[in-house]
């Protein structure tokens, strides 16, 4: 019986599963990078020649967006939301700790100051609570970029939404190999690559142009109707001569 063992298992262990969710969702994250890094957050131009601009870059097609297949789509989807609505609720930490911060560098008087006053006090018990949401994401992503990403970028885009953060889209072409089908997981709002259009509006017939119509299509009957006239007079002679 499978009480109380909900979800798919996609033909792996369950730690294969885990490390599979947790690569996909740091993939989805990653993808909000910036287009001069690659996944490592190394920068390109330290390892590419200057010459050959493109060459090499790994940059997403569509930012906020991975392509796999429905069942693991629809399996990842709570996947992701649930590290969105944890970073979601150390956003209000994260800012009632900025009224205590300091600018000050590290190993500095000004710093060492900060940190015996009772201002160092306050930052550390508002803050408490926004490292404990970031160990959580950083146990369920393992990527310590994609939860910067996640807290600087994706947490605070949906910040006034409560909830359904991503969206599930079928794609028409299956993939090639297995026949397997295809979706796109992606983040809600990323609408950048899509082309409205409109379709052009019918035109339908005026009440004056569908009135005068019939008036003209009356003249043109009787024209042809006017030949078959001389027929029938030629068939009305041949009988009286019969006769």
């Amino acid at each position: 019986m499978r009480h109380l063992r909900k979800g798919r298992r996609l033909g792996r262990s369950a730690s294969h599963r885990k490390a599979l969710f947790r690569n996909m969702a740091s993939s989805l994250l990653l993808t909000e990078r910036p287009d001069d890094v690659n996944e490592s957050y190394y920068l390109y131009s330290d390892y590419l020649a200057a010459d050959t601009p493109g060459t090499g870059h790994n940059t997403p097609k569509v930012k906020g967006r991975i392509v796999t297949t429905v069942q693991k789509a629809k399996e990842l989807r709570p996947y992701v939301e649930k590290c969105i609505t944890v970073a979601k609720k150390a956003l209000p930490h994260l800012r009632e700790a900025e009224k205590f911060a300091t600018k000050a560098k590290p190993n500095t008087p000004e710093y060492k100051e900060w940190r015996e006053s009772e201002q160092w006090q306050k930052w550390n018990a508002a803050m408490a609570p926004a490292v404990a949401a970031r160990r959580r994401v950083v146990a369920l992503l393992g990527n310590q970029r994609a939860v910067e990403i996640l807290f600087d970028e994706v947490a605070p885009r949906f910040e006034d939404r409560e909830g359904g953060y991503t969206r599930i889209l079928k794609l028409a072409k299956p993939r090639l190999g297995d026949a397997g089908i295809q979706a796109i997981l992606e983040f809600v709002g990323n609408d950048r690559d899509r082309v409205k259009t409109e379709a052009e509006r019918p035109a339908f017939d005026s009440d004056e142009e569908t009135a005068a119509a019939p008036a003209a299509e009356a003249p043109a009957e009787e024209e042809a109707a006017a030949p078959e006239a001389p027929v029938e007079e030629a068939g009305d002679n041949e009988e009286k001569q019969e006769g």
